[in-house]
């Protein structure tokens, strides 16, 4: 059952990778089209720290980010931490050749300079989203919209295995809530035990 477990974990982490927010692939250069030209690369910067409307930068990185890169393994992705708390968190996306016109309505928007980005080369054009104070959805929300990621659906395979994965979850906190019953209740009886042989030692001390 431990091995089984094991497994288990391994799958669910697989799944959380494949699917989810961010789960999508990016225009190519086979893909692309004039209005949504291919994406080259990407790059992140935040605070270490969550204070100062960097918490939905540190989210995009921990859950939408590997899902990104596991659909898109050619596109190169940095990220870079500061620990300045009142500097940017910003998300530059790199086109080939142009941006698209909806990635510089966006950017345009709530401009923000981002030191840390790398120049974009003579063959690129790099927007840059200010994403202080937003979620992570909201965060990926806008990257979909701006470069029409397709997003990924799980299979009728991945459907059943989460699904499994699901059912034995509720099956332990099942398990759980009556282990810790029982655990309750024996602790109870020492309880009323405890108090029981206190009033017979006092009456045999009478």
């Amino acid at each position: 059952m431990v091995n089984l477990m094991k497994r288990l974990r391994k799958l669910q982490t697989l799944l959380d990778t494949r699917l989810g927010t961010g789960a999508a692939v990016l225009p190519s250069i086979a893909s692309a089209s004039k209005e949504f030209p291919a994406v080259t690369r990407l790059h992140l910067t935040y605070a270490q720290r969550l204070e100062g409307g960097h918490q939905g930068a540190r989210h995009f990185w921990r859950k939408c980010l590997p899902r990104l890169k596991y659909h898109n393994p050619g596109v190169p992705m940095t990220v870079q931490q500061t620990t300045d708390q009142q500097g940017p968190a910003a998300l530059s996306i790199y086109f080939a050749e142009k941006a698209s016109e909806a990635a510089k309505v966006v950017a345009n928007q709530k401009k923000v300079q981002d030191s840390h980005a790398p120049a974009a080369d003579t063959n690129e054009e790099a927007i840059v989203l200010n994403i202080k104070d937003f979620t992570y959805q909201q965060i990926w929300d806008r990257v979909q919209a701006i470069t029409n990621a397709q997003q990924v659906s799980g299979t009728a395979e991945d459907k059943e295995q989460l699904k499994r994965w699901k059912d034995i979850q509720d099956k332990s906190g099942a398990d759980r809530q009556r282990v810790n019953a029982l655990r309750q209740a024996k602790k109870d009886q020492e309880r009323m035990l405890a108090v029981a042989r206190g009033e017979v030692d006092k009456t045999k001390q009478v």
